[in-house]
């Protein structure tokens, strides 16, 4: 669970995100990613180091050229982030199918059964219009 939480935290950010999505397409050196997000280079490094952290990228040097380097994803944190998120999914459809069933059965039918709201009560009449028709009873007048 220590890694989930790693790489909720690093996802947490929206630069953070935006950054996985473009390494989405294909590996690309950090100052291509600081430039299309238009990003300064301290704050990519800081951004970078916190993905890095949580293992959810990696960094090559291609044998061609030592100084250049790239930013790669890594598969294993999504991978576990996939399979929390299809547990949490599947408890919540089990959750909704029983909770389906129970309704059916306490209201006897399928989907098509549907409670009838209650019919609203009759409102009392307030008591100064019955006095108001007493004492026009009293005096003769109509009811």
């Amino acid at each position: 669970m220590a890694d989930l939480d790693h790489t909720l935290a690093a996802l947490a950010d929206p630069s953070r995100r935006a950054i996985v999505e473009m390494l989405h397409q294909q590996a690309l050196r950090p100052s291509d990613v600081a430039d299309a997000l238009d990003i300064a280079r301290p704050a990519m490094s800081r951004h970078l180091r916190i993905l890095r952290t949580a293992g959810l990228i990696e960094q090559a040097t291609p044998e061609d050229d030592a100084r250049a380097r790239t930013i790669t994803l890594r598969r294993e944190p999504f991978t576990q982030l996939r399979t929390w998120i299809e547990e949490v999914e599947a408890f919540w459809g089990d959750e909704l199918a029983a909770f389906k069933a129970y309704a059916e059965r306490k209201h006897g039918g399928g989907s098509a059964a549907v409670a009838k709201p209650p019919k609203p009560a009759k409102t009392a009449k307030p008591a100064t219009a019955v006095a108001d028709r007493r004492k026009r009873r009293r005096k003769g007048g109509k009811p």
